[in-house]
């Protein structure tokens, strides 16, 4: 694993320390890692979306596509 030090104005250390202790991480570093991670899930989902939204429309979204939705949902979680 490589190294990487920063630098933060005391507040914002201030608050770090305040959230791994709340949050029960072992050290700034988990806290840090666990929050590059969420960023690049959140960029991951945003690229998602934005080829989604861009992208053309298979089949109308209509209250027979939602009803197989549901359908497919259900049959597929035990429900």
């Amino acid at each position: 694993m490589s190294t990487m030090n920063i630098s933060l104005p005391e507040a914002l250390k201030s608050f770090v320390d305040e959230q791994v202790t709340r949050q029960s991480h072992g050290s700034s570093s988990e806290y840090i890692r666990e929050l590059i991670r969420k960023d690049r899930e959140c960029q991951r989902l945003r690229e998602l979306l934005l080829d989604g939204a861009a992208s053309q429309a298979a089949a109308p979204a209509n209250t027979e596509y939602f009803a197989t939705l549901r359908d497919h949902v259900r049959k597929n979680s035990g429900a």
